[in-house]
């Protein structure tokens, strides 16, 4: 039987979402979600089998392995990452949500649990993906700002709009990712970029796609700050985007204030 998992967590105390392996164990000093979730699952589902444990993983005590719908790096947030995994017999979803949640750590929780055709799977089945990013706009910090980023000079909202105009619809995303991509392909369709500030000088990024590279929406904003610190034309980012080259767009910016929001499926 297969399951899904809505999971939320807050990533500054994490090394990522996937596990980290070495000679089949996972590497000391570098927690992850998915290490966390599959000992909450596998104290709570006792002789279980995983037909999809890699040979590498065996002498690591695994009865339980969670599929992610992506990765997300150190430091990134999620509202609502899915994962599924396999079980023998039936959960009883209350009783199930209400036990991971108190051996879960505080920085993690699941909100809902829900059965699966076996031919659904969180990454291969989803069709889209909804980042937000959010930093903080003015020259003074506050106590209340976290880890949030903090631009110090003032951004033009419209202008950042305009430039994220450019990057809808399907593209080579090239220029925006960074070298640890492993798939090959870079094409990405987007579906939403928008962009606004809230009254506490919040702003708040949102970026819905088919698949992201590895750290686009991060190189997405840095490049956007770009544009704004040089007081460039909004066009710059079509120029970018259309260059296909990593060393043509701005920085990857810090993962604190990145946020997976959804993932849809059919």
């Amino acid at each position: 039987m297969r399951y899904a998992l809505r999971v939320q967590y807050i990533g500054k105390n994490y090394a990522g979402s996937q596990l980290l392996l070495e000679n089949g164990k996972p590497i000391e000093g570098f927690p992850t979600i998915q290490e966390e979730l599959e000992k909450a699952i596998s104290t709570l589902i006792k002789n279980s089998t995983n037909r999809c444990e890699p040979e590498s993983a065996k002498e690591y005590s695994r009865p339980i392995k969670v599929i992610f719908s992506g990765r997300t790096d150190r430091g990134v947030n999620s509202k609502g990452q899915i994962v599924h995994f396999d079980v023998e017999e039936p959960i009883v979803a209350s009783k199930f949500l209400y036990h991971i949640n108190e051996i879960l750590p505080d920085d993690i929780s699941v909100d809902e649990l829900k059965e699966v055709d076996e031919s659904f799977h969180a990454q291969k089945s989803a069709i889209s993906r909804h980042y937000q990013f959010v930093f903080i706009n003015r020259k003074c910090k506050n106590a209340y700002d976290g880890d949030l980023m903090r631009v110090k000079f003032p951004v033009d909202i419209e202008r950042m709009q305009k430039s994220l105009n450019y990057l809808l619809g399907e593209h080579d995303f090239s220029s925006f990712k960074s070298s640890g991509t492993l798939n090959p392909s870079k094409v990405c369709t987007l579906s939403r970029v928008e962009c606004h500030k809230a009254d506490d000088d919040r702003v708040i990024i949102d970026i819905v796609g088919n698949r992201f590279l590895y750290n686009m929406v991060r190189t997405i904003v840095g490049t956007l700050l770009y544009i704004e610190g040089h007081n460039l034309p909004p066009e710059h980012m079509k120029d970018v985007l259309e260059a296909k080259d990593r060393t043509c767009a701005g920085q990857t910016v810090s993962p604190f204030g990145l946020t997976l929001l959804e993932v849809t499926y059919k």
